[in-house]
């Protein structure tokens, strides 16, 4: 069994959890009035996965740009640098949407990772499956007042009391991404730079993969129905899920969205003709070296 790294726990810990089924129980309660109340938000560790930044953008009517540059920072989730993103915090560790009276001042459109807590989710394929499937940990730590409280339910119902369900669903198919590249190993190779941006930006920067996605560049290399560009260009889930398709097709080569005729004739040719100016190029440059030298020596 395989499996793949877990999202959203915001602890480290030498221990392997105990894994939870969505039937089994916990004992958990937050509310404001606890004597713990906030003090999870005030040592943050917000993992942002790309339905929780569309959500938060849109919220404050900020673009992509905008809300990235303000509330995140980006970090390495393996070792071939595939970009993750984390929200920015204050210099004492507390969460920006944070208020001291309130409590979360986007509640409604929270993160993932704060729907789920005190869970944790782990994603994890068995081997020779090619669905991933789900399980659970519980999150205990020494600040938490919430597992002293005397109200008992399954995961499963403490999940739609969240409103983790559409959340998962428009996340689905990333988590799926990650796993599949964490499963596959070496043998998929390190991705190139131009995937990694690709990543980044289908993941995250929505309003950049929308221009990038209606650019006339684009729509000459990809057999893709007018329909299909009038709904992303409106609407920002379906342009989240075109990306998760271009990703696949990008990382692990699915032929997914179909190319128009001549289009990989046209870029073999190109890249040969790039490969064959740059070999020129090292041959100039080794001879021009090698003359150099004769003179010295003459």
């Amino acid at each position: 069994m395989m499996s793949d790294e877990k999202f959203d726990i915001p602890f480290k810990s030498p221990t392997l959890p105990k894994v939870l089924s969505e039937d089994s129980k916990l004992k958990f309660s937050c509310y404001k009035g606890i004597s713990c109340f906030n003090a999870c938000c005030k040592r943050s560790d917000i993992t942002l996965v790309p339905y929780d930044v569309l959500r938060l953008k849109q919220r404050f009517g900020m673009t992509s740009e905008e809300f990235l540059d303000k509330y995140t920072v980006p970090y390495p989730m393996d070792q071939d640098q595939v970009p993750g993103l984390k929200m920015k915090v204050h210099d004492d560790g507390a969460c920006p949407f944070l208020d001291e009276e309130t409590g979360c001042t986007v509640y409604e459109d929270r993160p993932t990772v704060c729907r789920y807590y005190p869970l944790a989710v782990l994603n994890i394929r068995e081997k020779d499956s090619s669905e991933p499937q789900i399980q659970y940990s519980l999150v205990v730590e020494e600040h938490c007042k919430g597992h002293e409280e005397d109200r008992e339910l399954t995961v499963e119902e403490y999940r739609q009391e969240q409103g983790c369900d559409e959340f998962d669903f428009y996340n689905k198919e990333w988590y799926e991404l990650i796993l599949k590249k964490k499963s596959a190993g070496p043998g998929v190779g390190k991705p190139n730079e131009m995937s990694l941006q690709l990543f980044f930006m289908a993941s995250y920067n929505t309003d950049m993969f929308r221009r990038f996605v209606l650019s006339d560049k684009f729509r000459a290399s990809y057999d893709i129905p007018e329909e299909t560009y009038e709904q992303i260009e409106k609407d920002d889930v379906a342009l989240l899920q075109f990306g998760y398709k271009l990703m696949r097709q990008a990382l692990f080569g699915e032929k997914i969205i179909p190319e128009k005729p001549g289009v990989w004739e046209k870029r073999v040719e190109e890249r040969r003709e790039i490969w064959e100016a740059r070999t020129q190029a090292e041959i100039e440059a080794r001879n021009k070296k090698v003359e150099e030298q004769m003179r010295k020596e003459t």
